[in-house]
Formats: C-alpha cells, sequence, structure tokens
C-alpha cells in the first residue's frame, strides 16, 4: 500500500507515495476503530451489560457523529491548511479511543465513540482533496482509493486483531491499541505531508449552495444506499454467524479477515473502473451487491459457503466507495472538501441506517437469515438512483489545485 491503485510504487514519485501512504496509515486507524466494535459486538454488550441490538446503537451512534461531525469539523479546521487540520482530526481520533478505553459504562462508551466519530468525516474528505492533488487528473479516483487501502488493509489486519485482543484480554484493550495506531498516523502525516499553505475561510453560503443542486444530493443519497446495504449484515455479522453457521470465536474472526480481503480487491478494482466511468462502476457494483446479498442466506449453512460469500461480498461492498466518493466531489467540483467529507457523513448515515434496519430485523424476530436479503434491498434502491443520474461514460477529471511543498 506505497502507491496508487493503478500503479506499481516505481511509476510514482516517492514523495506521492510517502503521502498517499500517510493518509493510508491514518485510514488504517479509522477503519480499526470503526470496524473493530462489529466483531467485538457480543463481548462488548457483556461487558457494559446491555443487549446485542442496544449495543449495535453504539455503532449508529458513531456513524451519526460522522454525519454532523463532518462539515463542523471541515469548515472548522479548513483555516488551518490541510496538513495540520488532517494532524489535529487524528489527535481527536486518539483520544477518543483513550476515552472509549477508560469508559465505565454504555453511555460514557456512547459518549467516547460519537467524540471519536468527529475526526471521521473531515479527515476521509480533506484527505480524498490532498490525494486527488498528487497525481495527474486521470488517475484521482485511484489516489483516493489508495488513501482508503488503508481503511480496507484494517479490515485485515486492525479489525481481526482488535477481535483477538478483545475476546481474549478485554474490549478496552483493543480501544487502546487503537489509539497507538492513532499517535503513528500523527507522526506519518507530519513528516509525509507537504506543509502546503494557510488556509482560508471558505464562502460557506456558496458551497453550501453547491451541495443542494439536485445531482449532487443524489450522488450523496447513492452513496447512503450503498453504504446501508453494506452495514445491514457488517454491523450483526458476528452474532449472524454465530446463530446461523454455530461459529467459534475463531471462525468469526478469520471471517472477518475473509471480509477485510474482499474489502481491499473491491476497493482496488472499484478505483480502476472508476478512473474508467464513474457511473458504469457504480452500476455494476451495487448490482454485483444486490444479488451476493439476496444469495448470501443460501450459503451461510456451510463453512466453505460463509468464507466464499463473505469474500465476494466483501469485494462487492467496498467497490462502491471510490466511484460514489468521486461521482460527489465531481458533482460538486466547485466545494471539493466540504462535499467530499459530507459525503463521508453520507456513508456513515447509511452505517446508521443499515445498523437500523439490521437492529429491526432481529428485533422483528424474522431471523439473521433476513439480515442480508434486507440490505440487498437498500442496494437495490442505490443502483435505480444511478440509472436516475446516468450520463456519458468519461473519466472523473476535477479542477483540485495541486499541493505545493514543504
Amino acid at each position: 500500500m506505497t502507491a496508487s491503485a493503478t500503479a506499481t510504487p516505481a511509476a510514482q514519485p516517492a514523495h506521492v507515495r510517502w503521502a498517499l501512504l500517510a493518509l493510508a496509515v491514518g485510514a488504517f486507524g479509522i477503519g480499526t476503530t470503526e470496524f473493530s466494535p462489529m466483531g467485538l459486538l457480543p463481548v462488548i454488550a457483556q461487558g457494559v451489560d446491555v443487549s446485542i441490538p442496544k449495543a449495535g446503537l453504539l455503532i449508529s451512534a458513531y456513524a451519526m457523529g460522522v454525519m454532523i461531525g463532518a462539515p463542523i469539523m471541515t469548515l472548522a479546521f479548513t483555516r488551518f491548511g490541510k496538513r495540520t487540520a488532517l494532524i489535529l482530526l487524528m489527535s481527536i481520533f486518539t483520544i477518543g479511543n483513550l476515552m472509549s478505553a477508560m469508559a465505565p459504562g454504555y453511555f460514557t462508551l456512547l459518549a467516547a465513540r460519537l467524540v471519536t466519530s468527529l475526526n471521521h468525516g473531515a479527515f476521509f474528505g480533506l484527505g480524498a482533496v490532498v490525494a486527488a492533488s498528487v497525481v495527474p487528473k486521470d488517475k484521482q479516483a485511484s489516489a483516493v482509493a489508495a488513501m482508503f487501502m488503508g481503511l480496507t488493509i484494517a479490515n485485515i489486519g486492525g479489525v481481526p486483531a482488535a477481535t483477538w485482543i478483545g475476546q481474549q484480554i478485554g474490549w478496552r484493550m483493543a480501544f487502546a491499541g487503537t489509539a497507538l495506531i492513532g499517535v503513528l498516523a500523527i507522526a506519518a502525516l507530519w513528516f509525509a505531508l507537504p506543509k502546503g499553505e494557510r488556509g482560508a475561510m471558505p464562502d460557506l453560503r456558496h458551497e453550501l449552495r453547491v451541495l443542494t443542486r439536485g445531482p449532487v444530493l443524489l450522488a450523496m443519497a447513492t452513496t447512503v444506499m450503498g453504504a446501508g446495504a453494506m452495514f445491514t449484515l457488517y454491523t450483526y455479522v458476528a452474532p449472524a454467524l454465530q446463530t446461523l453457521t454455530g461459529a467459534s470465536n475463531g471462525f468469526v474472526t478469520l471471517s472477518l479477515a475473509l471480509i477485510g480481503v474482499g474489502f481491499t480487491i473491491g476497493n482496488w478494482l472499484g478505483g480502476r473502473l472508476a478512473d474508467w466511468s464513474l457511473d458504469g462502476a457504480t452500476k455494476i457494483f451495487l448490482g454485483a451487491l444486490a444479488l451476493i446479498m439476496f444469495v448470501l442466506p443460501f450459503v451461510f449453512s456451510s463453512p466453505v459457503g460463509v468464507a466464499i460469500g463473505l469474500l465476494l461480498w466483501g469485494g462487492a461492498a467496498f467497490a462502491i466507495v471510490p466511484p460514489v466518493q468521486m461521482r460527489v466531489m465531481e458533482a460538486a467540483s466547485e466545494a471539493p472538501g466540504l462535499a467530499s467529507s459530507i459525503n463521508v457523513g453520507a456513508f456513515n448515515l447509511g452505517n446508521a441506517l443499515g445498523a437500523a434496519v439490521g437492529a429491526a430485523v432481529i428485533s422483528l424476530n424474522l431471523g439473521y437469515a433476513t439480515v442480508p436479503v434486507a440490505g440487498g434491498l437498500l442496494a437495490a434502491a442505490g443502483f435505480g438512483m444511478v440509472l436516475l443520474t446516468a450520463r456519458p461514460s468519461r473519466a472523473p477529471h476535477l479542477p483540485i489545485a495541486k499541493e505545493s511543498g514543504r
């Protein structure tokens, strides 16, 4: 993970490789703290003495915090310049994870997760702009995918590791270990990113007008549906595996790692196809995601079927991320930083929607096998939204200024 998704390390200048790697380290930490509660949900629920659906609301609260914090933190920190802003955001990440590790009960843990979530949208939003600014225009989607690669690799290494630590030592230590990743990310951003110029206060009224345009809103709604489909299952994947397949803790950890492999492959493929066609890539992967989720209940009875199904599901679920992110940045090209941040918030609104849909399915006693079907319906809705806004096939070219050197 030292280069864009479409280039070998030697094909990019060293400063580009290091900049993308630093952004990916931050994404790795955020991915670990965002996704590890899915695998630890039964452990956390027992630790703070609440039901699994109520523990699932910790994930919804994090997602809502991302949605609310994304525009506020982006506008508040833009004045400092992107490098300083990203470092400050990772500082919030570190503090929030330490608070989670020390939380004495459910409501204090809920508050700690809200604090942690405040950095998320703005980090990925500003990070996407920085990633796109250091590469040629025809490689911008791949550069954004390179940053998000850290998020997907977190699901191969960070999330399974945090899950194992949480199961063996305690979920508090999992959050404490994640805080250490934040410290590493701060150092990487400090040394690798160009200092750039001090930011200026944005024209808030103009940028908000840009974000209210119909194509921008539909693009963000597509993000919500795609993310909602993903998190309908991902939020409850641990109890679903334990209930439907009798999975042990070890098998749950292995399944999370396979999902992470799928995320990584999907992210790479999504970046490649998004450089070809944003709408084409989005339609292909949303359609594939819906189909796979409709089929999953039929393979959950077999460990081999589960492994293959979750790998394919992870690939389709995360392949939508680069194209939907670039679709929003292109539709709102006059305000790419704010639009990118808010779209990450939209992704986490989908996270909250998916967690809520999954909780409703479980609470209505429809069974865990119905959870992926509900997610497939959300993916199908997103596919329909792309059909409403389809444009001629072309690669994304954003008028993003290059980051200046140190």
